[in-house]
């Protein structure tokens, strides 16, 4: 049973006297059996279940067609709408009928803008008082994918700068940093806020500006990569601390967010190699995280570092960091504000209006869940093209499956059919690599460091551009790649030499790999 909504408010409000499990190291432990999945209600599978699974996630040994199911790859939940002009926005196509009117309030509450308090739409109120964006469309925008600033004046809000310091250089316990994931900035918190409410200061401003080079391929193709340099200025509340590790982040797609929650720990747990003990040089590791709602350690699953066990936790970290909204799981009404910031404290905050003294309470946040939920994917009716198929043979040769994992099979859910039991194509093992220098920040987040990203999921990826439309678009955690090809070029570490193998291709090899990533 999940704890009531006072206790979850007990337990983020008293985050520096958190005390973790006896014998429980605040480092990356990996135990047999997992760490468990207490926001799921499961039903064992059976050893039948365990061989039909076996079999049907199993590499394909020849790609003269598309695979069974290849074509939905988000199960029954996949939507079948090719005439959308909104592919990432449409509920799963398996939706109870019955949670049709929860899914659209939560819809609505996801592109609210909100208004600063005081007002008289105490329903709507409480922004702030610091803040990246009035409402969670602002950077997702139509559910997908945020982009990076497009030069030195270009202010956007699809990007932000998440802070923090070196665990020896802060004064919070052990126990406090491992809730946080990292210890955050003494004066500016865990991201730094570029908006403010009337008669505050923002925190700061970032601008991006890029350095160009080139990458020339085998068969003489030249490729412009930008590198993005990020600085920071009119810090309100002077420089950030000296030893200050930042990461400059967009917006990541929000499709088949659910279906991820749903895919079993010891599927996720039984690819990674730490040591790299089958001298594959994919060394994927598990994120280890704190849950605010369980009070134990759970799998880290979302997020670019994967910092987040849970939708639930990782909505409201969102709200509480972008838009300063208080939450169950984090029920501060002046969102990042630390405690230097005494005006950002002691400004006006939207907690009436409900009985549980929270900006959004906890009936408007269950909606919000269930709809980042339930978004679902769009169907692939170019998975048999022959193009296609080529490019996925080249996709395989090269290696990219190594961490971009095409399928598992979830979860048998009592309480959640739509994500119950489906074979589901996100390529990606939801594991960190050491992605290299030339993505490496400085930031690490709980046990990823600062070389280390989840794998980012393919599922979708080829409706970017109509996604992103006018407002534009870019790939990697900081958006800095404008096309799938510089996004290729950027690996490193692990994925060096599936890079080096697409840097090899033959432009129709290569071509074809870029259309079987754009039919995902």
């Amino acid at each position: 049973m999940k704890p009531s909504s006072q206790a979850l408010r007990a337990v983020a409000s008293c985050a520096t006297a958190l005390v973790l499990h006896p014998g429980v190291a605040v480092g990356l432990d990996v135990p047999a059996e997992g760490w468990g999945e207490p926001h799921l209600s499961v039903v064992p599978r059976t050893d039948d279940e365990l061989a039909r699974i076996a079999g049907v996630t199993a590499a394909p040994d020849t790609f003269e067609a598309a695979e069974p199911y290849e074509a939905r790859p988000a199960g029954a939940a996949t939507h079948v709408d090719h005439a959308t002009s909104t592919p990432f926005s449409l509920p799963s196509a398996n939706l109870r009928p019955e949670l049709g009117l929860d899914f659209r309030v939560g819809n609505g509450l996801f592109e609210k803008l909100w208004v600063e308090a005081p007002t008289a739409t105490t329903a709507s109120d409480g922004l702030g008082p610091l803040f990246n964006a009035r409402g969670c469309k602002s950077c997702h925008i139509r559910d997908g994918r945020g982009h990076a600033p497009a030069g030195p004046d270009d202010f956007g809000v699809s990007m932000v700068l998440r802070l923090s310091v070196p665990d020896e250089a802060s004064d919070l316990s052990e126990a406090t940093r491992a809730y946080l994931n990292n210890a955050p900035d003494p004066v500016y918190g865990r991201q730094l806020q570029d908006k403010s409410v009337a008669g505050l200061a923002a925190e700061g401003r970032l601008r991006v500006s890029y350095t160009t080079e080139t990458v020339t391929l085998a068969d003489g193709m030249v490729v412009e990569l930008r590198r993005p340099e990020v600085t920071v200025e009119r810090l309100s509340q002077g420089p950030l601390h000296a030893e200050a590790e930042t990461s400059a982040r967009i917006a990541p797609p929000m499709i088949g967010l659910g279906l991820l929650e749903a895919i079993p720990e010891a599927d996720i747990l039984a690819a990674a190699d730490p040591a790299d003990a089958n001298g594959d040089g994919i060394s994927g590791r598990p994120n280890r995280v704190w849950s605010l709602e369980y009070g134990q350690w759970m799998l880290g699953r979302f997020g670019w570092k994967a910092g987040q066990p849970t939708l639930a936790q990782q909505s409201s970290d969102a709200f509480v960091h972008d838009i300063g909204i208080s939450t169950p799981l984090h029920p501060s009404p002046w969102g990042d504000c630390m405690e230097p910031q005494a005006s950002c404290r002691a400004a006006p905050h939207g907690v009436t209006g409900n009985a549980e003294g929270l900006e959004i309470p906890t009936p408007a946040m269950d909606r919000v869940t269930l709809y980042v939920r339930n978004l679902a994917v769009p169907a692939r009716p170019d998975s048999d093209a022959p193009d296609v198929l080529r490019g996925k043979a080249q996709f395989h040769a090269a290696g990219c499956a190594a961490c971009h994992r095409p399928k598992f099979v979830t979860h048998r859910l009592q309480a959640q059919p739509e994500q119950s039991f489906q074979l589901v194509w996100p390529y990606s093992d939801l594991l960190l690599h050491d992605m290299g220098p030339g993505l490496a920040d400085t930031r690490p987040e709980a046990a990823a460091t600062g070389r280390e990203w989840r794998t980012a999921p393919l599922w979708g990826i080829g409706h970017t551009e109509a996604v992103a439309g006018a407002a534009g678009f870019g790939y990697l955690h900081d958006g800095r790649a404008r096309s799938l090809l510089e996004a290729i070029l950027w690996h490193g570490g692990e994925a060096s030499s599936a890079r080096d193998a697409v840097r090899e291709m033959q432009a129709e090899d290569r071509a074809a790999l870029l259309a079987f990533l754009k039919s995902l």
